[in-house]
Parts: structure tokens; sequence; C-alpha cells
């Protein structure tokens, strides 16, 4: 009972809640447009506004709070302390939770290799961005301070430069952005994934940004090529120049930008040595695909890759065999792995709370106009006080005149609180600077003193009146920010790490040099393959097959010959013959429908084997008919590994053969009549599904049951199966060709 009367009342007291609570355990319909547009929209904005995409300073906002916690830390100056300690605080400003604001400080860091003008001055393990493998330490085993390029960060952001907003506690104040003195924007990589947008801005070289700044501050039409060659990476690398590509990505702040490794060639050692790679892979990923184009046979020249990275820097090694050119090697694995990659630019940056990708002229146009604001709010500030200071030291200057008034006003007011009410009406002052004067000590009532302080009023007033002037000419706030862009170029510039290279153009393509050399082919019916050279054909033994398998082809052919596997389901599957491993006898070899990725349940029927595409396919069908395809219907400009629609699929197949040239074949029915028929009566047909041309003729219930490639001597008279016209019936076996048949079997 007394349970029972529990959950009488908590169900009361449910429905008293739901009651108080407008629409609470109602069922409402609702467009999925509303939905999206009351639910989706929000997430998205605050993710595009709040999280992803950078601003204008160059930062996200978990940058932001980070590097503005460790300036409020005194760490710009100060000595390196525990990365934990330094995600503890910032937890204060950014909710998301320790491991996110330890990632966020990993990337910023000097020790990971991230950024081109690293913020972070790091001491321990913080990985490398160029490695999958090399992890980060714990942020209880790390150090960290900031770098000193960061004083170009908060310079004057204590000076009302830019807005400052509650946390998400409403417990301290953080910047909606900072005060950046140069367009740190375009100086380090930035990526970023919203919802329905990203952002993926490249780096470029400080000297060649700052001077472009300029440029630009001084000619809104300045050409940016004239100063700013192409990106420079932290990881350095070849930058494969394409004016027309870079002008893209300039203009429009989306393109792509080709960057190759950098190497050298160890003579003693014969073998390849990788210092720089493009930033937009790592060395494992490298690594993975050189062996994999190894395993498959595609580099021939290469006996060996390692990774040496260590303390002193990135380093893959790749050992040569005897006799290999080193540069044509690296232009096919320029070609074949990520040694060369793009680096897809997308300069999509928050202006004002709104996304815009620009490019990168107008990027600049946008970061002057905001350092422009900050410029003017710097002043303004520093008007403001130095305005206050001046109106205070002309009260002082008023005292001058009778300080011993000042002190006997001061003797006789009997209350505290008259005292600055009787300054202002003994010496005609207002309330600020009467309060000033009465906060002075009484040490420094004395002439000497004030004489000193009175002295600032003339250099007070100049400087407000250059102040004054500062704000009012665009001239001569452009001429700050340009000084300030001098400075930081000639303090912090570095020379180019990524290197330009020209003329690329004209290279000649690249060609996968695949080794040429004899190989015997074999084929099963149940569609085993393998690749046998003559010497370890001689040398092996029989033919190991699966239980109850065949042999339905063996020929002699080359290591470049092409092989084309004609299937059940009308379809043809192309591959090289380079394509498998050189195998031996004793081994099973390669099960082509899993080789070459058949669809469920698909199974070949036929192997061709050629070099140049020369001859005709032949397609005989039970209905009596055959179809003469030419070979080069099969060849493809592009490397397709599968063909739809090889051959017709009217009637059920009876067979397919490959021939170089016109030849004589047998087709028997299963009536017993056997038709020899020479292939050049027949009309070659381009169209690979052609449902061919009649030429045995049969009678109902019958149907074309065997082909086979015609041997001489075969039959004792061949001109009683030959005919003068197609279609034709074709003969039953004579008497003579009977026994000779009974002999063979």
């Amino acid at each position: 009972m007394a349970r029972k009367k529990k959950e009488i009342q908590e169900t009361a007291k449910t429905e008293e809640v739901k009651a108080n609570i407008i629409g609470a355990g109602e069922v409402v319909t609702q467009q999925i447009t509303d939905t999206l547009e009351t639910n989706f929209m929000p997430y998205a904005m605050s993710v595009i506004i709040s999280r992803a995409i950078p601003e204008i300073d160059g930062f996200k906002p978990s940058h932001r709070k980070l590097l503005y916690t460790m300036y409020k830390m005194g760490l710009i100056n100060g000595g390196r302390i525990k990365s934990a300690n330094i995600v503890g605080r910032t937890m204060q400003l950014n909710p998301h939770g320790d491991a996110a604001i330890y990632e966020t400080m990993v990337r910023l860091s000097k020790g990971n290799e991230t950024l081109l003008h690293p913020y972070i001055d790091s001491k321990g393990n913080f990985g490398k961005a160029y490695s999958k493998n090399m992890v980060y330490a714990a942020a209880r085993y790390t150090e960290a301070k900031l770098e000193g390029i960061c004083s170009e960060l908060f310079g004057d952001i204590d000076k009302n430069t830019v807005e400052f907003v509650d946390n998400y506690d409403s417990t301290m104040k953080e910047p909606t952005l900072l005060p950046v003195s140069f367009p740190s924007v375009l100086v380090n990589m930035n990526s970023g994934i919203a919802v329905g947008m990203a952002s993926n801005i490249c780096s470029f070289n400080l000297r060649e940004l700052c001077a472009t700044t300029i440029g630009l501050i001084k000619n809104p039409d300045f050409d940016v090529f004239e100063t700013l060659k192409a990106p420079d990476f932290i990881g350095g690398g070849l930058i494969v120049y394409d004016r027309a590509a870079l002008e893209e990505v300039y203009s429009t702040g989306r393109g792509s930008i080709k960057i190759r490794a950098r190497y050298s060639y160890d003579k003693s050692n014969n073998c390849i040595d990788i210092t720089e790679i493009p930033a937009t892979t790592t060395c494992e990923a490298i690594i993975d695909k050189i062996i994999e184009k190894v395993k498959a046979g595609s580099l021939k020249e290469i006996s060996d890759i390692r990774d040496e990275t260590d303390k002193s820097g990135l380093k893959i090694t790749i050992d040569l065999k005897r006799g290999t050119d080193p540069d044509k090697l690296m232009k096919r694995l320029y070609k074949f792995t990520s040694l060369e990659d793009s680096f897809s630019a997308n300069f999509n940056i928050l202006v004002a709370g709104v996304p815009r990708v620009m490019g990168v002229a107008e990027i600049l146009e946008e970061w002057i106009a905001f350092r422009t604001e900050c410029v003017k709010r710097r002043v303004y500030f520093d008007l403001t006080k130095a305005k206050d200071k001046l109106h205070l030291l002309l009260g002082l200057k008023k005292i001058l005149l009778d300080i011993d008034k000042a002190i006997k006003i001061v003797r006789e007011t009997e209350e505290e609180s008259e005292v600055v009410p009787n300054l202002m009406i003994g010496f005609g002052i207002d309330e600020i600077q009467a309060e000033y004067v009465a906060e002075i000590k009484l040490r420094h009532l004395n002439r000497e003193y004030i004489l000193k302080r009175l002295s600032d009023i003339d250099e007070l007033k100049k400087s407000i009146e250059d102040m004054e002037d500062i704000l009012n000419s665009k001239a001569r706030v452009k001429k700050i920010i340009v000084d300030e862009l001098t400075k930081v170029s000639e303090k912090y510039g570095r020379d180019r790490k990524s290197e330009i290279i020209y003329d690329v153009d004209n290279e000649e393509e690249i060609v996968e040099e695949i080794p040429d050399y004899e190989a015997n082919l074999f084929f099963t019916r149940d569609g085993y393959f393998k690749k046998i050279t003559p010497l370890s054909l001689r040398m092996g033994g029989e033919q190991k097959l699966k239980e109850g398998d065949e042999m339905v082809c063996a020929l002699n052919s080359r290591n470049s010959a092409e092989l084309l596997f004609f299937t059940d389901k009308c379809q043809v599957y192309k591959a090289k013959a380079s394509d498998f491993e050189d195998t031996k006898a004793s081994a099973l070899g390669d099960f082509i429908p899993s080789k070459l990725e058949f669809e469920k349940d698909e199974k070949p029927i036929y192997m061709a084997v050629t070099s140049d595409y020369n001859g005709y396919m032949l397609f005989v069908f039970e209905n009596g008919k055959v179809a003469k395809v030419t070979m080069s219907g099969y060849a493809t400009k592009t490397n397709r590994k599968k063909l739809i629609k090889a051959y017709s699929d009217k009637s059920p197949i009876v067979a397919a053969m490959y021939i170089e040239e016109d030849t004589e074949v047998v087709l028997s029915s299963t009536a017993g009549r056997h038709l020899l028929v020479n292939t050049g009566a027949i009309s070659p047909k381009a169209a690979k599904d052609t449902a061919g041309v009649n030429v045995m003729t049969l009678k109902k219930y019958h149907k074309v049951q065997e082909v086979r490639f015609y041997k001489e001597g075969e039959f004792t008279k061949p001109h009683r199966y030959r005919t003068k016209t197609l279609p034709a019936a074709g003969a039953t076996l004579s008497a003579d060709d009977t026994a000779e048949q009974l002999s063979l079997m």
C-alpha cells in the first residue's frame, strides 16, 4: 500500500510540473523545415562562429582563449610552467575539457612543428605534425610559455583596442579579437571543418607578407605577386610554381598548390634521403604507399625503405638496387605517392561574424581596416589618459600660486568630507582636481615637487595635439601601421623554408616503367592464374591445381602483356601481367575473382592475352551465331579495370576465343553435325555487344555445344565440312572421321 501511495504521489507531482510548463507532454506535428530552422540552424551557426572558422586576427576562439590565459598568467616574459597548470587555468574561459585545450596547445607549440611562426615555446615531447606515430606526452610532463612574437598579439590589448565580453559563466572578461600588429591570419596554417563549410588557410612567409601589406597600404592597386611569390610551409619542401593556379588562389581564395618533397642522393650508400615532405601528408602515409607499390611490382628499383626520423629531424631513407637512376625514380614517386601532394586552399574567414571566402588582397584589406580601428582606439585611449592627466596638472598649477593657503584650508576644515569642497571654493578648481590635490602626500607639498610635475604640462599639450592630429589623419594612421609592420618583419622575419621551382611544366610525362621479361602464363577453369618465369618453370615440378580443377590456358608471353578476363556476366576485367607476382608451379596462384574484385557469384570463362590489341575476339553462341569483335574495342585510354557489355547477352555463350589473324574453327552441334568455318568469312564489328551473324543453322531443340580451333589433318576430307555460303548446317562425321575420333579417344 505504501508503495502504491508513493507512485500516486509521484504521478501527481509530474502532472503538476507539466501543468506549469506550456506544451509539456504534448505530441506536436512539426514540419522538417521548421525543425531544421529551430534546432539545427542554431547548432550550425554556433559551430561556424564559435568553433571552426578563424577570424580576421587569425585565431579560432579556442586559440584565443588559451593564448590570452597564458598572457594573463605572465608567461610572455617569465619562465616555462607545467602545461597541466596552463590547461587548468584555460578552463576558466574554455569549457570544452582539458583534452581539447591541450591538443590546441600542442598544435600552437614550437615542438609540434605545425606553424611557421609558433606562438608557444615548448619543452618536452609535443609530438610532430609530420608523423602519426610520434604522439605528444601528457600535459603533466611538458612545459610551456609564450613565444616572443606573442608580444605583437597583446601589445595594445590593455588600451581598449578590442572589445571584451563575459566568459561562459560571467566571472571573467575575455577579448573577442586580439589586436595583432601583423596579418597573422595568413602567417600560419589554419584549418577547420564547420557545418556546411570549411576553412583551409596556407601559411606565407612573414617578410613577404609584411612587404605585401605595406604595398597595399600605400597603393590599393598593388600587385601582390611582386612581393608574395608563393606560400611558405614549416616543413619546407618544393613548391611547384604554377602562375595560373596561384592567381586563382590569390584572387578567389580557393585553388590548389602543388608541393613536393625534398630529397638528396647518397652515392656512397646508394640510397635516397627524403628530409622534407608536403605539409598535407605524413611519413607513415608515404612509406605505406611505397611499400604497397613495391609489393605490387610497380617499383622494382627499391630494395628497402625505413623511417630514420630522430631528434635531428625528419628523414626517410630509400635503399636502391644497383643501376637505378635516383632522379627518374623520384619522378615516379612524385606521381604515384604523396611525396608530391596538393594543398587545397579555402580562405574562409569570419569578418564581423559573417563567413567569407576571400582572396589574399581582400583578406589583407580587411586586416588593414581592422588594424586601423585598433590603432585609432589605442590612440584615443592614450589621448583620454593624457587629457585627464593634463586636467589634474592644471589644477595642481593653481595650488602652486599659494601652497600655504591650500595647507590652511585643509587644517581649518573640521570634517574630512568638506576638504574637497573647500579646496574647490578656495582655488576655483573642479572636484576631480581637488580630489587629486587632497591625495598629495604631505612630503610632496613643496615647491620643488610641484614644479617638476608642472614641467610635464607643455609636453602633454604637444602630445595631445599630436594624437588629435593622428585621429584626424588617415595618412598618419597608415604610417603607424607601416612602421609596426616594418619592425615586425625585421625582428621576426625569416628566410623562406619552401623553395619555389619553376619550368616543371616542360618535364616529360612520367610513365610507370614495367620490367619486361619472358613469362609463362597459366589459367585454370576455376579461375586461378599463375605467372612463372621460364627458369622457375624448368626447375619446378608438376603444376599444382585445386582438386577437380584443370588447366585451360598455358602460353608463353611477357611480363608487360595485357590480360583480359571475360566473365559469365558479359563483362571483362583488365589487368597487366606485371600486376601479379612471379610464382612457382607448386603454388595454386592468384584467384582472379578475388584479385580483380568480381561481383558476387561472377566467374571467369576465358583469358585473352595481348600486347598491342591487334586481332579479334570470337564469341560463339548456342543459337549458332558468331560475333567477331575487333580487339581494339577493348583498348582504353584511361586505366579502366572493368568494361561492361563485353559481349552479347542475347544467347548463352559457348566459347570466347582470341585470334591474332583469321583462322579456321570447328563448330559442333547437339545434332552431331560439324561445320568448318574460316573466320575471314565473318565481318568484324566494332561494337563489343554485337549479337553476331548466323553461321550454323540448327533444327528445333538443337544448339551449338562445342567450338575448337581446326588442326590440320583432323578430318580425312575437310571439304565435306566446309561450305561456300553461311549459314550452313554442317555435316555429320564420315566413317573415316568417326574411326579417327574413336581412335583418338
